[in-house]
């Protein structure tokens, strides 16, 4: 599709691919239509064009870069297409069966479902929206079976939940009630101490945040988004607000400061970042069912794909040959070698990304790559600035599945019609957490070289507003969607994609935060998973007689080494670094980061080589399963959320 503009329109040259693929002949035909933007202004019909949000945008953004980039884009495009991969429509119901399966929940479908107890702890924890989620899926999905007699266990809804009759439970916040019983707000320990008190809502104990004002700017990571969302359109007398989406100016939003710290992807183990991720996903199904936007995650078919080389090679597949080479390494080698080539030749030029290497130059180049690249042969003296930010892009866009991943691009694309920026935001913070960790990591880096670009504009000329309009192309376009033949859906996505794509450079920061409800939501299945497994302990007592001695023994050590410790004291250990083991006295300002400064100030051991930035004080057990603790945690308040962790710094490589 070529797409070129003019002073009183947008020109738009649609290329069909044939069999064969590529830009030859025989390879496409062309069909040119106009599309005027005066026309989009006064078009009757244009609620849909509205109701994106960008009208006001489009009014203020050039658009011209965004087109020739298309442009660029065409050009350069690869000849293998035949091997893509590309979407599926799903079955009837075969959508929500596959929800059901990413949110966790599979098994209560299965033959035993009967035995859903984990599921059952999951589903506890849930919020008034994200059951309410569930719930719908799994009306779906029971109608389906039913329609087609399959042979299955179909669970009443009502056996799943507790289903409330009325909006009598909701709490000023939102949130519902029942996701924490009052009777369950005091839960046993897995020692059968007395365990925290956990609060999803307003209702219960006030969460230690600073004394700081609510403003239109904070962002509110305590309460679900959906039950935020939910409130506003209780407010409204069940009317969508809608306000600021399309707004050229991108507000400072800001997280107002939590004292028991803030939860970035990679402090949490594996095993709560699987529960992170099935409660991202209900919960921004929660989000789009309340603001009445439908989610639909597609389905990729598997076909072959390149096994090895550079351009065109499945995210796993190229981690997998450059851990080889690399062992550790998180992003794929030829992308960080991209950005180290750009950057070196200084980001100051003027149209950096903007301005393309010549088509015939890149093909040659990206072949020289292919067959030069790990052995180390490639002359990289040989390519320009302005080649290796087209490589870099061809690189995004080459992917077999794009990085944003088939199942999600349309929900990042669709975050456009979300009412307000802050709910926008939200859903891209959700949308990161359902990122698999290949794609997730590689997405950072980039975010974070655009952001560089964009800090020397007044160099460059290439602000914030002109790279989202030359990198959105790359990210969001798709050809396994096929293309759309409406214009005005066309020009309406080209600006929405170019609006997120701002959103997500100005604020990544803010979307690699693990929202704090999503963590308190992790640390209460933890508890009642410690209360299943402390009665699956109760029924083996017997079988542990025989190991009594060795319990007495490691008992008697434990209290020797833990003897006589004080009310409002912990007991700070790093096995992985050294021997060193402090009892910390804690007080109201003392935070994670003067607990890792007066660890290193022993100079003992292993800890004269390391750094401050090299280790980290981590909260192990007790309602989390590890947490990686930032410098500015209050160990006091974090101590009360979480009495019967232990308390350990180590790198995180260890």
């Amino acid at each position: 599709m070529n797409w070129r503009s003019g002073s009183r329109g947008v020109v738009l040259t649609a290329y069909h691919h044939s069999g064969g693929g590529g830009d030859g002949p025989g390879g496409r035909r062309s069909g040119q239509y106009t599309m005027n933007h005066e026309h989009f202004r006064k078009t009757p019909d244009g609620a849909s064009f509205d109701r994106s949000g960008s009208q006001d945008s489009l009014d203020e953004l050039s658009m011209d870069d965004y087109w020739k980039e298309l442009e660029n884009i065409h050009e350069t495009r690869g000849t293998n297409h035949e091997e893509r991969v590309v979407v599926k429509e799903p079955d009837e119901g075969e959508l929500e069966e596959e929800w059901l399966k990413e949110a966790g929940l599979s098994n209560l479908f299965a033959e035993s479902s009967g035995d859903s107890l984990e599921s059952m702890v999951f589903l506890s924890t849930l919020t008034r929206t994200q059951k309410a989620a569930v719930e719908k899926r799994v009306e779906t999905v029971t109608q389906t079976m039913r329609k087609k007699n399959k042979q299955h266990h179909i669970p009443d809804v009502r056996d799943i939940f507790r289903l409330q009759n009325d909006s009598k439970g909701k709490v000023c916040d939102g949130s519902d009630p029942s996701a924490v019983p009052a009777s369950e707000n005091k839960t046993e320990a897995q020692d059968g101490t007395e365990g925290t008190k956990f609060s999803l809502g307003a209702d219960e104990e006030k969460s230690p945040l600073e004394d700081v004002p609510s403003s239109d700017t904070d962002i509110n990571l305590e309460i679900s988004f959906a039950e935020q969302a939910a409130n506003l359109k209780d407010l409204s007398g069940g009317k969508i607000c809608r306000g600021g989406a399309g707004d050229t100016l991108l507000p400072n939003y800001r997280v107002p400061k939590d004292k028991t710290g803030t939860t970035k992807i990679g402090d949490l183990a594996p095993q709560d970042m699987k529960k992170v991720y099935s409660l991202a996903l209900i919960e921004l199904t929660a989000l789009y069912d309340v603001l009445g936007t439908e989610l639909k995650q597609q389905k990729a078919v598997k076909i072959k794909t390149k096994d090895s080389g550079l351009f065109g090679v499945p995210l796993s597949v190229l981690l997998e040959q450059d851990q080889k080479k690399v062992p550790g390494t998180r992003i794929p080698l030829i992308f960080q070698k991209l950005i180290t080539q750009i950057e070196e030749a200084t980001l100051e030029t003027e149209g950096l990304l903007r301005i393309p290497g010549a088509a015939t130059r890149i093909k040659s180049l990206c072949q020289e790559l292919e067959a030069k690249f790990y052995d180390g042969t490639f002359n990289w003296e040989n390519v320009k600035q302005h080649d290796a930010a087209s490589l870099l892009k061809l690189f995004i866009r080459e992917l077999p599945q794009p990085l944003l991943t088939v199942e999600y691009l349309k929900a990042f694309q669709d975050v456009q019609n979300l009412p307000t920026r802050k709910q926008q935001l939200q859903a891209l913070n959700l949308l990161v957490l359902l990122l698999p960790e290949a794609n997730r990591d590689t997405l950072k880096v980039l975010l974070e070289f655009l952001q560089r670009v964009i800090d020397h504009r007044d160099k460059n000329k290439m602000t914030l507003k002109n790279v989202a309009m030359v990198m959105a192309p790359n990210l969001f376009t798709f050809h396994g969607f096929g293309s759309k033949a409406l214009e005005q859906s066309e020009f309406v996505m080209a600006a929405g994609t170019a609006n997120v794509m701002r959103s997500m450079i100005q604020y990544q920061d803010l979307l690699w935060t693990i929202p704090k409800f999503i963590v308190n939501q992790v640390r209460k299945q933890n508890v009642e998973k410690q209360r299943k497994e402390k009665k699956d302990k109760a029924m083996k007592k017997l079988l542990k007689k025989m190991a009594y001695d060795r319990e007495k023994h490691e008992k008697l050590e434990r209290s020797t080494n833990d003897a006589d410790v004080p009310q409002g004291v912990i007991r700070v250990q790093a096995p992985h670094l050294s021997k060193v083991s402090m009892a910390i006295q804690l007080t109201e300002e003392l935070k994670a980061g003067d607990v890792v400064a007066r660890f290193l100030s022993q100079k003992s051991g292993s800890v004269q080589t390391l750094k401050k930035e090299e280790v980290f004080l981590y909260e192990i057990g007790g309602n989390i399963g590890e947490r990686c603790l930032d410098d500015d945690t209050y160990m006091k308040d974090l101590y009360q959320l979480n009495p019967n962790a232990e308390w350990v710094i180590k790198s995180k490589q260890s």
